[in-house]
């Protein structure tokens, strides 16, 4: 989700949130899209108690932001009430620096994400709000489900958005983390929050990573598009539903979401079919994919996309979709495949349409992240240029793959299993 304006995997950027209509950010293979935060308030409380004293020089830290803040027109006022007690997180860090070994599956996120109970949530969500979420769907023209998808899949509907403090996450990240030039100007945007009169301090609560609300939103991505759907003259999107719902509108309105098309189109492909393809860098009209033999899993035509994008998460023996400006719209919020199939399949089915039909390929164990790098290496050293081993299943990774399963005589669709790794390294 991010970044002027995303529970993942944490989720993008630094957890996963938002990504900005103008300029996305995240590793969407990275991102799984899971947006609730690490802990529940008890489990945060218990921490707290036994946390180390912080580093020393965080007071130092933390006194010279507050000058470099008032300087750039933070209010002496709004520093003494947002900053004063401020504490350094060391589990933020630790959040932080983790990455997990085991990646789940896609099909296994999905079974999560867009689980029955949340498919029944859903639905009575939509039915007690349901005048304010179609207002917003007039207003900006996204259709009422994926507001409440976006709703379900970043805080099981308000039921976990987070129990961190936004400044203490921000300015434990501006001072320790991994991107400390990113976080220090998120911490900027939440404390202009804060002098707008959006939120107390004390209210600002979300995720280890700063992304905040219901629907977690990182500050800046709050400055930017974050309404007043109620019309208090406040954006609350930690206490008022019509805000929630106005703010995500507008945030994927804003992201290029065009009214009155679907998402996707769940597709069979040719069996001759070029797998190089299944990259959102490439871009044809449905009449050309049709062309190709691309057809809807339905029956049917293709929707009128003027450029579409043919992906297939789990390669040949797997679901496929053909995605156009709408799943693109969703991918800013969360740039990760998983999450963008998430929040559209839970919107068809809170609609009550159906899920993905085909049949993701269970049997298959994908790679774990050392796995990946192991078979970045061997690709390597077999010629197949992937670039630097770093673990992630990224589009040079796909294509060299490709390459090295043509060699072999199997359908290169760039999809890794933990067979192709062994064959790969004998």
């Amino acid at each position: 989700m991010k970044r002027t304006l995303t529970l993942g995997l944490l989720v993008t950027l630094l957890a996963g949130c938002q990504s900005s209509p103008a300029n996305g950010v995240g590793n969407e293979e990275e991102s799984q899209a899971e947006s609730a935060s690490e802990a529940t308030a008890e489990q945060a409380e218990s921490r707290a108690d036994a946390e180390p004293a912080p580093p020393a020089d965080f007071a130092d830290w933390l006194a010279q932001f507050r000058r470099a803040a008032l300087s750039e027109g933070i209010s002496a006022a709004t520093l003494d009430r947002a900053l004063d007690g401020v504490r350094y997180r060391p589990r933020v860090i630790e959040l932080d620096r983790s990455q997990p070994e085991f990646v789940r599956p896609i099909w296994q996120y999905l079974d999560t994400a867009v689980s029955q109970t949340r498919v029944s949530q859903g639905r009575a969500k939509l039915a007690e709000h349901r005048d304010t979420a179609r207002e917003m769907e007039q207003r900006f023209g996204v259709p009422a489900e994926v507001i409440v998808a976006i709703w379900g899949i970043e805080s099981n509907y308000g039921g976990n958005f987070g129990d961190f403090s936004t400044l203490e996450a921000l300015a434990t990240l501006a001072f320790d983390g991994r991107r400390r030039d990113f976080a220090r100007g998120e911490l900027l945007a939440a404390l202009r929050i804060i002098e707008a009169g959006d939120i107390a301090p004390e209210r600002m609560v979300g995720s280890w990573a700063g992304a905040m609300g219901h629907t977690q939103f990182i500050p800046s991505s709050f400055e930017a598009y974050a309404v007043d759907g109620d019309g208090d003259g406040r954006r609350d999107i930690w206490g008022s539903i019509p805000d929630v719902m106005a703010s995500t509108a507008n945030y994927l309105a804003r992201a290029g979401w065009q009214p009155g098309q679907p998402w996707v189109a769940e597709v069979r492909l040719p069996q001759n079919f070029d797998y190089a393809q299944t990259e959102l860098s490439t871009r044809l009209s449905s009449r050309e994919w049709a062309e190709q033999g691309v057809r809807p899993i339905e029956g049917g035509n293709l929707p009128g996309f003027e450029q579409a994008s043919v992906i297939a998460p789990a390669g040949a023996n797997g679901p496929a979709f053909l995605v156009g400006p709408n799943y693109r719209a969703i991918l800013r919020y969360n740039n990760a495949t998983s999450y963008a199939l998430a929040v559209g399949t839970l919107a068809d089915r809170i609609a009550g349409r159906e899920g993905v039909r085909a049949e993701w390929p269970r049997d298959v164990q994908p790679l774990s992240r050392s796995q990946v790098r192991e078979m970045q290496q061997a690709l390597n050293a077999r010629g197949f240029d992937v670039g630097t081993p770093d673990g992630v299943m990224g589009p040079n990774t796909r294509s060299g793959l490709r390459e090295y399963q043509r060699s072999i005589g199997v359908t290169p669709d760039g999809f890794a299993t933990v067979a192709l790794l062994q064959r790969l390294q004998q």
